[in-house]
């Protein structure tokens, strides 16, 4: 951080030192401008007035007002302009005590509303530019007495536009980070429900079907050497819960599932194996797709390897929702150290505020993708691409702890 950089932060965290500064330098200007006689007939105009013991006390004073200009904003206005009219009326020459007022006026404008703005400003303006006409002894239309009208409106604009655009920055800020919080909250939420209902889903249909297969289970190999038709029974009763229970149980994922999703599968969960029958079927379906692998052809964990198919397979489909047959899909496999590394890029238009489209709304696929690949201890980044298209990145560790466990992926 340069050393500019590290006094702007200083005088940022230190309003008062600020000001004291500010002060300082509006006194150095007051006295500069009362060394300066615009009326002076030569070129040299710098040193043609001296000002004099009253019109140094006033600038000093006026000067020491503006250090609690934040602080008190009204009652420093009032100050200075009280300061003004004294050195207008008893001033000769003039000495530049306005130019207090006029950054007194534009604090006014700046911190408080429109309306007040208005009002004080009017009154200030009206007040100073009245008494320098009226009781100066140049003409009424000298040039300082213009001047002083033009330098309070300034002021009180300036200041007013300040406010404005102050309180526009802090409203747009405060909708942004009021969106994202509900945004988030409303995400939590869903996925907190959707667990709770799988849950209590999956429970209600196994729970009974188990305990069933259980008991029979014992019985038949309670009775198997004496009774070997009872265990027969027994056993008979053990395959059709646990049939009834398979069924039920594909039955509740199904309702789970949303319209359009593919059937559960029967055989063993997928992984990068089957990843050309994937392609194939996108394929298929008239969606370009270019495969490009550098895993070094590794043997992946189970919940690794299912979990980099369901990112790809979701990826595609959302190619092909929201981007069209006409875009052109590309999806690579790299192994990267300790890592994994899965990339799908396409290059079709999207809604932005579409599902899936990684604008404001999301969607459940990208969540779902999220979920799954955080699971794992991994990261999964998201969003529009430079030029078009989209891109989907996953980083999958090989050695999370849920690798380790093999332990499989949720529906």
């Amino acid at each position: 951080m340069s050393t500019l950089q590290r006094t702007r932060t200083w005088l940022t965290a230190h309003p008062l030192a600020l000001d004291a500064a500010l002060a300082l330098g509006v006194l150095t200007c007051m006295l500069a401008g009362s060394f300066v006689d615009p009326h002076a007939q030569h070129p040299d105009k710098w040193g043609t007035r001296t000002p004099d013991a009253v019109g140094i006390t006033l600038m000093v004073l006026a000067a020491a007002a503006l250090v609690a200009r934040r602080r008190s904003p009204l009652p420093v206005l009032a100050a200075t302009s009280a300061l003004t009219l004294t050195e207008l009326v008893t001033g000769d020459p003039r000495a530049p005590v306005a130019m207090a007022a006029v950054i007194a006026l534009y604090t006014v404008a700046s911190t408080t509303d429109r309306p007040t703005t208005w009002r004080v400003g009017l009154l200030t303006m009206t007040a100073l530019t009245a008494t320098a006409m009226l009781v100066g002894p140049a003409p009424w239309y000298d040039q300082e007495n213009i001047g002083i009208f033009a330098w309070t409106g300034m002021a009180a604009t300036a200041g007013d536009a300040v406010r404005s655009r102050r309180a526009f920055v802090a409203a747009i800020r405060e909708r942004a980070e009021r969106a994202e919080r509900t945004r988030e909250e409303e995400a939590r939420r869903r996925v907190a429900e959707e667990r709770l209902r799988i849950a209590r889903d999956l429970h209600d249909v196994v729970a009974h079907h188990i305990a069933l297969v259980n008991v029979q289970a014992g019985v038949a190999a309670h009775v198997m050497d004496k009774r070997p038709d009872q265990a027969k029974e027994a056993l008979a009763h053990v395959r059709e819960a646990s049939r009834s229970a398979l069924g039920e149980l594909r039955a509740t994922v199904g309702l789970l599932r949303q319209s359009g999703d593919p059937e559960a599968p029967t055989e063993p969960a997928p992984g990068l194996t089957r990843l050309g029958e994937l392609v194939g079927t996108f394929h298929s379906a008239g969606l370009a797709v270019d495969v490009v692998r550098a895993d070094e052809g590794s043997t992946l964990p189970a919940a690794v390897d299912l979990a980099a198919y369901r990112v790809i397979q979701e990826a595609l489909t959302n190619v092909q929702k929201h981007a069209g047959t006409q875009a052109k899909a590309e999806v690579s496999v790299v192994r990267v150290g300790p890592n994994v590394e899965i990339t799908v890029l396409d290059d079709g238009a999207r809604n932005p505020g579409g599902p899936d489209s990684g604008g404001a709304g999301g969607g459940h696929g990208l969540l779902g993708m999220r979920e799954r690949v955080t699971a794992l201890g991994g990261t999964l980044t998201t969003g529009p691409r430079y030029g078009g298209g989209f891109r989907v990145h996953a980083i999958l560790p090989l050695t999370s702890r849920t690798a380790r466990a093999e332990a499989p992926a949720r529906p």
